[in-house]
Protein backbone atom coordinates (compact mmCIF):
# COMPACT_ATOMS: atom_id res chain seq x y z
CA UNK A 1 0.00 0.00 0.00
CA UNK A 2 0.92 3.57 -0.67
CA UNK A 3 -0.50 6.69 0.65
CA UNK A 4 -0.94 9.27 -1.71
CA UNK A 5 -2.76 12.66 -1.31
CA UNK A 6 -4.41 13.81 -4.36
CA UNK A 7 -5.94 17.46 -4.66
CA UNK A 8 -8.26 18.34 -7.65
CA UNK A 9 -8.75 22.05 -8.06
CA UNK A 10 -11.24 23.05 -10.67
CA UNK A 11 -13.54 26.04 -11.38
CA UNK A 12 -16.15 25.53 -8.93
CA UNK A 13 -14.94 23.47 -6.21
CA UNK A 14 -11.07 22.24 -5.35
CA UNK A 15 -10.99 18.26 -3.37
CA UNK A 16 -8.97 16.53 -1.53
CA UNK A 17 -8.48 12.72 -0.98
CA UNK A 18 -5.92 11.18 1.11
CA UNK A 19 -6.25 6.99 0.44
CA UNK A 20 -3.63 3.67 0.49
CA UNK A 21 -3.46 2.77 -3.04
CA UNK A 22 -2.87 -0.66 -3.42
CA UNK A 23 -1.89 -1.23 -7.66
CA UNK A 24 -1.15 -5.37 -7.09
CA UNK A 25 -5.30 -5.42 -6.10
CA UNK A 26 -6.61 -2.57 -7.41
CA UNK A 27 -7.85 -0.97 -4.12
CA UNK A 28 -8.32 2.31 -3.07
CA UNK A 29 -9.00 3.01 0.55
CA UNK A 30 -10.26 6.72 1.54
CA UNK A 31 -9.11 8.03 4.74
CA UNK A 32 -10.20 11.49 3.75
CA UNK A 33 -12.60 12.66 0.98
CA UNK A 34 -13.91 16.21 1.16
CA UNK A 35 -14.89 19.21 -1.24
CA UNK A 36 -14.82 22.95 -0.56
CA UNK A 37 -16.75 24.90 -3.37
CA UNK A 38 -14.19 28.19 -3.67
CA UNK A 39 -15.72 29.04 -7.50
CA UNK A 40 -11.82 29.38 -8.36
CA UNK A 41 -13.06 30.37 -11.56
CA UNK A 42 -15.13 33.51 -10.68
CA UNK A 43 -15.36 36.11 -13.49
CA UNK A 44 -12.79 34.03 -15.74
CA UNK A 45 -14.83 33.60 -18.53
CA UNK A 46 -15.63 37.35 -18.66
CA UNK A 47 -12.08 39.01 -17.40
CA UNK A 48 -9.39 35.75 -18.59
CA UNK A 49 -7.89 36.62 -14.81
CA UNK A 50 -8.55 34.93 -11.38
CA UNK A 51 -9.92 37.29 -8.90
CA UNK A 52 -8.54 38.32 -5.72
CA UNK A 53 -11.12 36.95 -3.40
CA UNK A 54 -11.51 33.41 -5.77
CA UNK A 55 -7.52 33.11 -5.09
CA UNK A 56 -7.98 33.87 -0.94
CA UNK A 57 -10.66 31.19 -1.16
CA UNK A 58 -8.82 28.90 -2.27
CA UNK A 59 -5.94 29.28 -0.84
CA UNK A 60 -7.72 28.91 2.49
CA UNK A 61 -9.14 25.41 1.52
CA UNK A 62 -5.03 24.55 0.75
CA UNK A 63 -4.01 25.69 4.26
CA UNK A 64 -7.00 23.22 5.49
CA UNK A 65 -6.03 20.57 3.20
CA UNK A 66 -2.02 20.79 3.67
CA UNK A 67 -2.79 19.95 8.09
CA UNK A 68 -4.91 17.32 6.84
CA UNK A 69 -2.43 15.41 4.18
CA UNK A 70 0.34 15.94 6.94
CA UNK A 71 -1.64 14.59 9.97
CA UNK A 72 -1.85 11.86 7.83
CA UNK A 73 0.79 10.95 6.12
CA UNK A 74 0.50 10.93 3.16
CA UNK A 75 3.74 9.90 0.96
CA UNK A 76 3.14 11.31 -2.46
CA UNK A 77 1.14 14.78 -3.16
CA UNK A 78 -0.09 15.37 -6.45
CA UNK A 79 -2.11 18.82 -7.07
CA UNK A 80 -3.70 18.72 -11.02
CA UNK A 81 -5.73 22.25 -11.48
CA UNK A 82 -8.15 21.89 -14.25
CA UNK A 83 -10.29 24.67 -16.36
CA UNK A 84 -10.60 28.13 -14.67
CA UNK A 85 -6.57 27.71 -13.98
CA UNK A 86 -5.94 26.75 -17.77
CA UNK A 87 -8.14 30.29 -18.83
CA UNK A 88 -6.68 32.62 -16.67
CA UNK A 89 -3.84 35.40 -17.36
CA UNK A 90 -2.63 35.33 -13.96
CA UNK A 91 -2.47 31.80 -13.48
CA UNK A 92 1.16 31.68 -12.15
CA UNK A 93 -0.21 33.79 -8.92
CA UNK A 94 -2.00 30.73 -8.25
CA UNK A 95 0.65 28.40 -8.93
CA UNK A 96 3.26 30.34 -6.45
CA UNK A 97 0.38 30.47 -3.88
CA UNK A 98 -0.26 26.61 -3.90
CA UNK A 99 3.53 25.55 -4.04
CA UNK A 100 4.58 28.11 -0.95
CA UNK A 101 1.05 26.56 0.98
CA UNK A 102 1.25 22.87 -0.15
CA UNK A 103 5.17 22.20 -0.89
CA UNK A 104 3.96 20.75 -4.81
CA UNK A 105 3.42 22.71 -7.82
CA UNK A 106 -0.13 22.65 -9.48
CA UNK A 107 0.13 21.07 -12.45
CA UNK A 108 -2.35 22.69 -15.11
CA UNK A 109 -3.53 19.92 -17.04
CA UNK A 110 -4.92 20.13 -20.41
CA UNK A 111 -8.46 19.05 -21.10
CA UNK A 112 -7.11 15.39 -22.45
CA UNK A 113 -5.28 14.73 -19.42
CA UNK A 114 -8.05 15.87 -16.80
CA UNK A 115 -10.71 13.00 -19.62
CA UNK A 116 -7.97 10.16 -18.77
CA UNK A 117 -8.11 10.89 -14.98
CA UNK A 118 -11.47 10.93 -15.31
CA UNK A 119 -11.90 8.09 -17.08
CA UNK A 120 -9.49 5.55 -15.26
CA UNK A 121 -11.50 7.25 -11.71
CA UNK A 122 -14.67 6.32 -12.88
CA UNK A 123 -14.59 3.32 -14.42
CA UNK A 124 -11.29 1.06 -12.74
CA UNK A 125 -14.29 -0.80 -10.43
CA UNK A 126 -16.32 -1.04 -13.70
CA UNK A 127 -13.64 -1.99 -16.08
CA UNK A 128 -13.03 -6.03 -16.92
CA UNK A 129 -15.81 -6.68 -18.87
CA UNK A 130 -16.45 -5.90 -22.41
CA UNK A 131 -18.37 -2.80 -22.11
CA UNK A 132 -17.89 0.20 -23.85
CA UNK A 133 -18.33 3.25 -21.22
CA UNK A 134 -18.90 7.29 -22.66
CA UNK A 135 -17.64 8.88 -19.57
CA UNK A 136 -18.83 12.71 -19.19
CA UNK A 137 -17.80 15.04 -16.42
CA UNK A 138 -19.52 17.93 -16.23
CA UNK A 139 -17.01 20.32 -14.54
CA UNK A 140 -17.63 24.32 -13.40
CA UNK A 141 -15.85 25.34 -16.30
CA UNK A 142 -15.62 22.71 -18.84
CA UNK A 143 -17.08 19.11 -19.31
CA UNK A 144 -14.71 16.22 -20.54
CA UNK A 145 -16.56 13.20 -22.26
CA UNK A 146 -14.47 9.85 -22.95
CA UNK A 147 -15.40 7.28 -24.49
CA UNK A 148 -13.54 3.53 -24.00
CA UNK A 149 -12.89 0.01 -22.52
CA UNK A 150 -10.58 -0.66 -20.45
CA UNK A 151 -8.27 2.23 -21.59
CA UNK A 152 -9.28 5.73 -23.25
CA UNK A 153 -10.11 5.42 -27.33
CA UNK A 154 -11.64 8.84 -27.88
CA UNK A 155 -11.59 11.98 -25.74
CA UNK A 156 -12.68 15.69 -25.77
CA UNK A 157 -13.12 18.51 -23.75
CA UNK A 158 -15.11 21.45 -24.65
CA UNK A 159 -15.91 24.71 -22.53
CA UNK A 160 -19.08 24.00 -21.74
CA UNK A 161 -19.21 23.69 -17.32
CA UNK A 162 -22.48 24.74 -14.57
CA UNK A 163 -20.14 27.92 -13.60
CA UNK A 164 -19.54 29.20 -17.14
CA UNK A 165 -22.64 28.85 -18.51
CA UNK A 166 -24.46 30.48 -15.43
CA UNK A 167 -21.94 33.41 -15.48
CA UNK A 168 -22.45 33.63 -19.03
CA UNK A 169 -26.10 33.77 -19.29
CA UNK A 170 -27.34 34.85 -15.76
CA UNK A 171 -30.39 33.04 -15.96
CA UNK A 172 -32.82 33.87 -13.15
CA UNK A 173 -34.75 32.05 -10.85
CA UNK A 174 -37.17 30.57 -11.94
CA UNK A 175 -35.12 30.22 -15.37
CA UNK A 176 -37.22 31.65 -18.37
CA UNK A 177 -37.49 29.80 -21.73
CA UNK A 178 -35.32 32.09 -23.46
CA UNK A 179 -32.74 31.65 -20.62
CA UNK A 180 -32.71 27.78 -21.12
CA UNK A 181 -32.90 28.59 -24.76
CA UNK A 182 -29.52 30.22 -25.02
CA UNK A 183 -27.69 28.02 -22.38
CA UNK A 184 -28.78 24.63 -24.66
CA UNK A 185 -27.86 26.60 -27.75
CA UNK A 186 -23.53 26.80 -26.32
CA UNK A 187 -24.59 23.28 -24.93
CA UNK A 188 -25.17 21.37 -28.73
CA UNK A 189 -22.95 23.64 -30.08
CA UNK A 190 -20.04 22.13 -27.61
CA UNK A 191 -21.55 18.61 -28.45
CA UNK A 192 -21.00 19.14 -31.75
CA UNK A 193 -17.48 20.17 -31.58
CA UNK A 194 -16.84 16.81 -29.16
CA UNK A 195 -18.92 14.23 -31.52
CA UNK A 196 -15.94 15.14 -34.35
CA UNK A 197 -13.99 13.24 -31.68
CA UNK A 198 -15.52 11.16 -29.91
CA UNK A 199 -18.77 9.16 -31.14
CA UNK A 200 -22.20 9.98 -29.10
CA UNK A 201 -24.29 8.27 -31.57
CA UNK A 202 -24.81 4.89 -32.74
CA UNK A 203 -22.81 3.51 -30.07
CA UNK A 204 -23.70 0.90 -26.95
CA UNK A 205 -22.28 2.72 -24.44
CA UNK A 206 -22.63 2.84 -21.02
CA UNK A 207 -23.07 6.33 -20.00
CA UNK A 208 -21.39 7.15 -16.57
CA UNK A 209 -21.82 10.91 -15.21
CA UNK A 210 -19.08 12.41 -12.74
CA UNK A 211 -18.96 15.12 -10.59
CA UNK A 212 -21.56 17.42 -8.86
CA UNK A 213 -24.09 18.17 -11.16
CA UNK A 214 -24.36 14.62 -12.15
CA UNK A 215 -24.10 13.64 -8.06
CA UNK A 216 -26.70 16.07 -7.06
CA UNK A 217 -29.37 15.16 -9.59
CA UNK A 218 -28.88 11.70 -8.65
CA UNK A 219 -29.45 12.92 -4.99
CA UNK A 220 -32.69 14.58 -5.63
CA UNK A 221 -34.02 11.80 -7.94
CA UNK A 222 -33.33 9.41 -4.75
CA UNK A 223 -35.30 11.50 -2.87
CA UNK A 224 -32.04 11.51 -0.29
CA UNK A 225 -32.67 13.08 3.18
CA UNK A 226 -29.18 14.41 3.01
CA UNK A 227 -26.10 13.97 0.37
CA UNK A 228 -25.39 10.51 0.96
CA UNK A 229 -22.48 9.05 -1.19
CA UNK A 230 -22.83 5.44 -0.79
CA UNK A 231 -26.62 5.84 -2.03
CA UNK A 232 -25.34 8.16 -4.99
CA UNK A 233 -22.43 5.47 -5.94
CA UNK A 234 -23.12 3.37 -8.83
CA UNK A 235 -26.77 4.65 -8.44
CA UNK A 236 -28.70 4.14 -12.28
CA UNK A 237 -30.87 7.35 -12.80
CA UNK A 238 -33.30 6.98 -15.82
CA UNK A 239 -33.50 9.28 -18.67
CA UNK A 240 -37.05 10.10 -17.92
CA UNK A 241 -36.04 10.71 -14.27
CA UNK A 242 -33.49 13.46 -15.61
CA UNK A 243 -35.62 15.74 -17.59
CA UNK A 244 -38.20 15.82 -14.64
CA UNK A 245 -35.72 17.17 -12.05
CA UNK A 246 -34.22 19.27 -14.73
CA UNK A 247 -37.66 20.54 -15.91
CA UNK A 248 -38.26 21.06 -11.51
CA UNK A 249 -35.09 22.71 -11.52
CA UNK A 250 -35.56 25.31 -14.04
CA UNK A 251 -38.58 26.24 -12.86
CA UNK A 252 -37.68 26.71 -8.97
CA UNK A 253 -36.83 30.12 -7.23
CA UNK A 254 -33.56 30.53 -5.55
CA UNK A 255 -35.23 29.25 -1.91
CA UNK A 256 -36.96 26.36 -3.28
CA UNK A 257 -33.73 24.76 -4.63
CA UNK A 258 -31.38 25.92 -1.55
CA UNK A 259 -34.13 24.08 0.25
CA UNK A 260 -33.35 20.49 -1.12
CA UNK A 261 -31.79 18.70 1.46
CA UNK A 262 -29.11 17.35 -0.73
CA UNK A 263 -28.07 20.49 -2.42
CA UNK A 264 -24.85 22.09 -1.71
CA UNK A 265 -25.05 26.06 -1.02
CA UNK A 266 -22.43 25.99 -3.46
CA UNK A 267 -24.01 24.59 -6.42
CA UNK A 268 -27.32 26.56 -6.22
CA UNK A 269 -26.94 28.70 -8.49
CA UNK A 270 -25.07 26.48 -10.88
CA UNK A 271 -27.39 23.24 -10.72
CA UNK A 272 -30.12 24.61 -13.75
CA UNK A 273 -26.65 25.11 -16.20
CA UNK A 274 -25.20 21.59 -15.02
CA UNK A 275 -28.27 19.87 -15.37
CA UNK A 276 -29.20 21.10 -18.82
CA UNK A 277 -25.77 20.02 -19.57
CA UNK A 278 -26.70 16.15 -18.29
CA UNK A 279 -29.89 16.04 -20.28
CA UNK A 280 -28.54 17.45 -23.03
CA UNK A 281 -25.98 14.66 -24.06
CA UNK A 282 -28.31 12.00 -22.33
CA UNK A 283 -30.76 13.06 -25.55
CA UNK A 284 -27.57 12.91 -28.04
CA UNK A 285 -26.31 9.92 -26.89
CA UNK A 286 -29.92 8.08 -26.44
CA UNK A 287 -28.96 6.79 -23.76
CA UNK A 288 -31.97 5.30 -21.50
CA UNK A 289 -30.15 6.35 -18.24
CA UNK A 290 -26.43 7.14 -16.61
CA UNK A 291 -24.82 5.45 -13.89
CA UNK A 292 -23.69 7.65 -11.43
CA UNK A 293 -19.96 7.70 -9.99
CA UNK A 294 -18.69 9.59 -7.14
CA UNK A 295 -15.20 8.43 -8.20
CA UNK A 296 -13.74 10.31 -10.88
CA UNK A 297 -10.90 12.62 -11.45
CA UNK A 298 -9.88 12.51 -7.92
CA UNK A 299 -9.20 8.91 -8.06
CA UNK A 300 -7.81 8.70 -11.05
CA UNK A 301 -5.00 11.26 -9.90
CA UNK A 302 -4.88 9.29 -6.82
CA UNK A 303 -3.95 5.66 -9.29
CA UNK A 304 -1.23 8.24 -10.96
CA UNK A 305 0.98 8.22 -7.55
CA UNK A 306 0.77 4.52 -6.73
Amino acid sequence: MTRVAAVDCGTNSIRLLVADADPATGELVDLDRRMTVVRLGQGVDRTGRLAPEALERTFAACREYAEIIKTLGAEKVRFVATSASRDAENRAEFVGGVLDILGVEPEVISGDQEAGFSFTGATKELAGGAEDYLVVDIGGGSTEIVAGRESVRAARSVDIGCVRLTERHAPASPASAADVAAIRADIEAALDLAGRTVPLTGGSHTLVGLAGSVTTVAAIALGLPEYDTRAIHHSRIAYGKVREITERLIAATHDEKAAIPSMHPGRVDVIVSGALILLALMERVGAAEVVVSEHDILDGIAWSLA
